[in-house]
């Protein structure tokens, strides 16, 4: 392994590897405390979606001199179209003061207000989200319908304002995290199987994903906590998906080498290191290119896109070091078996050399300079016709006058 650089060595040495999968047990023991609070350390007010000096962000801002920041208000409607009726009105005020008993109602309940044409009733409950956020906000939405519920008949009621569409925010991304772990996770599965045909292989990879995730919503919460990273429920969901993704995408790249190099090398520790010393530039070099386009969002004028940037970039460089160090030892510590029942043996023959794809490859390598060039024209012939089909989509639908 002299040849291949002590980088290249380091991840699949016969002691360095051992060395590689305790650092990376412990990083797991040090994450699982600040990983799990993620979620908590989320902030999905409405500041920290708008742009920083946005005129609705300093109208945000001047009105929390004014009530707890923390507070939104749930509106009421209660309508019957033939006009309401005086045990409606009893109804509805019964129910408010049952309002302003319910948990983290802090101050007064409003109403019941009635409409100019004597159909509707207005109450407006002011809730505090405390700690909680979306989870209290549902939790006493529910606590808002069980009551509402005991009305009379054709008297309908609905919930809205700021605190029902926080309620249905929390129901429509309850367990999103976990949807979003899943879906991936079984994305990333059916590709390995695809590609490796292997029923123990991709294994492998989806374990260092899931640790390289669990690593890098670690680091995110700190600089959440500690460096005032606005994090929400969009930049952490993007998370999930982009370390899976592109931690797979590494990992196709690595086995792929690393099962050529098998067939040349006796020695499972001197092929990993062959492989590691050439496909790590290519590896590095796009993990690279993408944290720097990820970095680029820190421009951006909305605090929620500025603040993904980071996120993202964070999880991109987890990925990456995991994939490059993780992933490497797992697969020499394993041995050939992991590649079963297509296991690449010592001097066997290598089927990418006669596949299609290797035939390709060799007639670029031939004429490259004309490749590119050619493949840059026609994607750039492409990139002017889509530019053009939305010009003509958008002035269709209003958006954009002509201007020849």
């Amino acid at each position: 392994m002299a040849g291949t650089g002590r980088l290249a060595a380091l991840p699949c040495g016969k002691v360095s590897k051992w060395i590689v999968l305790g650092l990376w047990i412990v990083a797991v023991a040090v994450c699982f405390s600040p990983a799990g609070k993620l979620t908590g350390a989320q902030d999905n007010d409405a500041v920290s979606w708008l742009p920083g000096n946005a005129e609705s962000t300093e109208v945000l801002k001047a009105t929390a001199q004014f009530s707890s920041p923390d507070e939104i208000p749930a509106v009421l409607v209660y309508e019957r179209p033939g006009g309401l009726t005086e045990a409606d009105k009893q109804a509805v005020t019964g129910h408010a003061a049952e309002y302003g008993k319910l948990p983290n109602v802090d101050r007064e309940v409003v109403g019941p207000i009635p409409s100019e044409d004597g159909k509707a009733l207005q109450v407006l409950v002011p809730i505090n989200a405390g700690d909680g956020g979306w989870d209290t906000i549902g939790a006493r939405a529910d606590d808002i319908r069980r009551v509402a519920a005991d009305r009379p008949d054709g008297l309908s009621f609905h919930l809205t304002g700021p605190g029902g569409f926080a309620a249905d925010s929390q129901e429509a991304f309850a367990g999103i995290d976990g949807k979003l772990l899943y879906s991936a996770a079984a994305v990333v599965i059916v590709i390995l199987l695809l590609t490796y045909r292997s029923p123990v292989l991709w294994l492998l990879p989806l374990i260092s994903a899931g640790t390289a995730l669990f690593a890098a919503q670690a680091v995110v919460y700190l600089l959440a906590t500690k460096a005032d990273l606005t994090v929400n429920a969009q930049s952490a969901g993007i998370l999930t998906v982009l370390v899976f993704g592109a931690g797979t995408d590494y990992a196709l790249l690595l086995v792929a080498r690393y099962r050529e190099e098998l067939r040349r090398h006796e020695d499972r520790h001197e092929a990993m290191a062959f492989a590691l010393h050439r496909s790590g530039p290519a590896i590095f070099a796009s993990g690279s290119t993408v944290v720097a386009g990820m970095l680029c969002l820190l421009l951006a004028s909305m605090n929620s896109t500025r603040g993904l940037g980071p996120v993202a970039a964070v999880g991109i460089v987890v990925a990456l070091l995991a994939m490059l160090t993780l992933l490497p030892a797992l697969l020499v510590v394993c041995g050939r078996w992991v590649f079963w029942p297509l296991r690449p043996t010592y001097g066997s023959d290598d089927h990418t050399e006669t596949s299609v794809w290797g035939r390709i490859g060799r007639r670029i390598a031939v004429r490259p300079r004309l490749t590119w060039i050619t493949t840059t024209v026609l994607l750039g012939a492409a990139a002017i016709g889509d530019a053009h089909a939305r010009r003509q989509r958008a002035v269709e639908r209003g958006v954009l006058h002509w201007n020849p």
